[in-house]
């Protein structure tokens, strides 16, 4: 995929609700970053790290206190109208008329939407034409969120803001909306994607950030992000033999090592180099590894590593840690 120039541009932002002081509380804290066309960028963190009232500063549905945010080279609340007819935004909760069905919903959203796909077509896109004449109150938590999506990419938007985009969605729905995910950015329309599914950040974006307390504290790929976290070879040793029998683990690259109840995990940047020098040594030695496992980092243990760190400044990936706070009583 060819990214080329930045679609979004974030520079020095800052949202603060209530007054100056000790009775108001700054959600976004200097963010900074940018997005380019045809990339999808997700934007992670623990609830309250900032990242709706973030999202909702890029979608033009709020002033920024401070800073700078471009979409499509506009300002997205003081230039609105230009703006929001090329956007989609998915926002964590719809709110839809109970008693319409699902097609007079779509063709309500479509009325108010510049250059909108039929209501037929918008329903194929999230699997939901055998439920159009469905009333709103009778679908499940999932369907309303594949419906949120469908009226999202209406107008074939060339921004499309996804905001906990699966949330409530069974496996097989899914890993179908990921697959329209990645058909609509290979048409080159731009992603910016939040989202609790650590997964589910690894398997879409190109670039990821991670927010805490209103900052970023570290982005980059998710290879970049996963890879300053060490890999870990897990194993048993046979009765008699014991981590002091081994090599100097310095030596095989290990950089911390744990043992529990028997269970012993190695620790390393260099997995390949660390588990051949074991594997070496064990059959040397005739002794056999128990339960051996061998697994890089996921994105899920880097940000849980990051979430546990505490405090700290913003790093590059890798580095501090994520907290949790409040955003004016909302999931950020």
């Amino acid at each position: 995929m060819d990214i080329g120039d930045s679609v979004i541009d974030v520079s020095g932002l800052r949202r603060r609700y209530g007054p100056a002081g000790d009775k108001g509380f700054e959600a976004v804290r200097d963010v900074s970053f940018t997005v380019g066309h045809g990339e999808l960028f997700a934007l992670l963190g623990t609830n309250g790290a900032g990242k709706t009232s973030t999202v909702e500063l890029l979608e033009g549905l709020a002033k920024p206190t401070a800073g700078k945010v471009r979409v499509l080279g506009h300002d997205p609340y003081a230039e609105r109208r230009a703006v929001r007819p090329r956007i989609g935004v998915m926002l964590q909760e719809g709110g839809f008329p109970s008693d319409l069905t699902v097609a007079e919903t779509v063709r309500m959203w479509a009325g108010c939407t510049t250059g909108a796909r039929p209501v037929t077509e918008a329903l194929e896109l999230v699997d939901l034409v055998g439920r159009r004449d469905v009333r709103i109150k009778q679908l499940s938590g999932g369907e309303r969120r594949r419906l949120d999506l469908a009226l999202a990419l209406l107008g074939r938007p060339e921004v499309l803001f996804l905001d906990e985009p699966t949330t409530g969605l069974d496996p097989e729905a899914r890993h179908n909306t990921w697959e329209l995910v990645r058909r609509l950015r290979g048409e080159g329309t731009t992603v910016l994607l939040t989202t609790h599914y650590l997964e589910e950040a690894e398997a879409l974006a190109d670039r990821l950030a991670i927010m805490r307390e209103g900052r970023i504290v570290t982005s980059g790929t998710p290879e970049a992000v996963i890879g300053s976290y060490p890999a870990r070879i897990r194993f048993a040793m046979p009765v008699g033999w014991f981590v002091g029998d081994m090599p100097p683990l310095a030596e095989l690259g290990v950089i911390r090592h744990e043992e529990d109840r028997g269970r012993i995990e190695l620790q390393t940047q260099e997995l390949q180099r660390t588990l051949t020098g074991l594997l070496l040594w064990a059959r040397d030695k005739g002794v056999e590894l128990e339960g051996l496992d061998a697994r890089a980092a996921s994105l899920e243990e880097a940000f849980l590593a990051i979430a546990g760190a505490g405090t700290g400044e913003p790093v590059a990936a890798g580095g501090a840690g994520l907290g949790v706070d409040s955003v004016a009583g909302r999931k950020a």
